[in-house]
């Protein structure tokens, strides 16, 4: 196997082969928890190479909160099951080596029961089940996520450090070169470890940056989402920095998105379906899926914005929409299509950076080839400013109220399944009750001394 040619990625060949020269002696074995984090063992890597069928973790690991709390409720897995354990199912073709540092690479599975069986809820396989179905359908689906995050100096702490520009940084050459060593050592550290970079810029707010993720297939795509997030904070944390994806960490900065492009393509010869002629409408794959994703959008978008945080993102004249809108190039509108010829796309500007890649992909694709199944044409696209258009429907206020929707949701229990539903409604739920019983930091300040 090319290392070029397959994106950085690794055969187990060219691991034993690296191993061997001492180049690599740690092997990551990992999967995305329903936060987006990375949950796994680092393991010798010559015992990983003995022993590659034999991985194990707690089935805890899906049921507890950001603070490793086992939460109760959960079907699944709980005090009254006694906490066994997953069998992680290897995906050997996620292998590959990564820069943080480099002496380490690094696989991907998928948690499954002691009985052998799928644990349906796992975030990458609530996607690889829309995503073989899609392709099970004609559809290959192409995407990338544009993630934005906030650098801050020094390291992560319950008192927020600095941000590393005290001005607003959006495409400035200029007031972004204090950062570049860094910025740099991001893009090539990340790009030597097969998650290809586009670009990075400025952002709209004070050390705030953007950087953009290749196109690629939809699973390979949340993978490397996941995995980016993880190299930025190590990377960044090397160099004497700090990094959040948290959807708004500042009442007084803008909101951090997770942009998310996507086109279907022919699985044969990749040709784009939602492609057209320049000028031209846009053709029935593609009206359709944007139709299907604006009829179904609101039963789904808590996997669009999955934290009490989330909803703190969208308000007006935010550029995060905060209307069920779509338009030509228009960044107020939630849904954005872009591009001309073979490259037409769309946009949706919804998720914050805060989103789980693979559940996030996996409702876009349900709504939007539904819409393709069934014909739905989408409404009148917004020509001027959504944000003050009112033939549009209002995006969910809260988290509640889109645990709420989805909990309702007919279409979501169809295609996800009750399983799925029923464990991202509670995880949902047990967030807002977290946040309910906390006393903030604004309380504080607003009633400490004067009632």
């Amino acid at each position: 196997m090319n290392k070029k040619d397959s994106g950085g990625l690794l055969s187990l060949e060219e691991l034993e082969q690296l191993v061997d020269r001492g180049e690599i002696d740690t092997v990551i074995v990992a999967f995305s928890d329903h936060y987006g984090q990375l949950m796994g063992k680092r393991l010798k890597a010559e015992y990983f190479l003995n022993n590659r069928l034999k991985h194990e973790c707690c089935d805890y690991l899906l049921t507890v909160d950001i603070d490793m709390t086992p939460q109760p409720g959960f079907s699944s897995s709980g005090w009254n099951k006694g906490f066994g354990n997953y069998h992680l199912n290897i995906d050997f073709s996620t292998l590959r080596r990564i820069d943080w540092p480099s002496t380490t690479a690094l696989v991907l599975g998928d948690p499954r029961t002691s009985g052998g069986g799928e644990v349906s809820h796992n975030p990458r396989t609530v996607l690889k089940t829309q995503y073989n179905l899609a392709i099970s359908k004609g559809f290959l689906p192409m995407m990338a996520s544009e993630l934005e995050f906030y650098l801050f100096k020094g390291g992560s702490s319950p008192e927020i450090p600095l941000p590393s520009s005290d001005r607003p940084l959006d495409y400035h050459i200029g007031l972004t070169q204090p950062d570049e060593p860094l910025m740099r050592e991001l893009r090539n550290r990340l790009n030597h470890s097969g998650l290809t970079i586009e670009s990075s810029k400025g952002e709209t707010g004070k050390g705030q940056y953007e950087i953009a993720l290749a196109y690629d297939n939809a699973l390979e795509m949340a993978d490397r989402h996941i995995l980016f997030k993880h190299g930025v904070k190590a990377i960044a944390g090397e160099m004497g920095y700090s990094a959040t994806f948290m959807a708004k960490y500042s009442a007084d900065d803008s909101g951090s998105s997770g942009h998310i492009h996507l086109s279907l393509t022919n699985p044969d010869n990749r040709r784009n379906l939602f492609g057209n002629k320049q000028g031209d409408s846009l053709n029935s794959n593609f009206s359709h899926f944007l139709g299907g994703l604006m009829s179904k959008t609101a039963e789904l978008f808590l996997f669009f914005a999955p934290t009490i945080n989330s909803y703190k993102r969208f308000s007006m004249a935010s550029f995060a929409p905060t209307s069920l809108s779509w338009g030509y190039d228009n960044r107020t509108a939630a849904f954005r299509v872009v591009g001309q010829g073979e490259s037409l796309r769309l946009e949706n500007r919804l998720p914050g950076a805060d989103m789980n890649p693979y559940t996030a992909y996996a409702a876009m694709l349900a709504a939007g080839i539904s819409g393709i199944e069934q014909g739905i044409a989408p409404p009148e696209e917004v020509s001027g400013n959504a944000y003050r258009d009112e033939k549009f429907p209002q995006i969910p206020s809260s988290l509640e109220e889109a645990a709420g929707l989805l909990d309702r949701s007919d279409f979501a229990r169809s295609l996800f399944g009750d399983e799925v539903v029923d464990f991202y409604v509670h995880h949902a739920r047990l967030e807002c009750r977290a946040f309910g019983t906390a006393v903030t930091d604004w309380e504080r300040h607003r009633y400490f001394s004067r009632i």
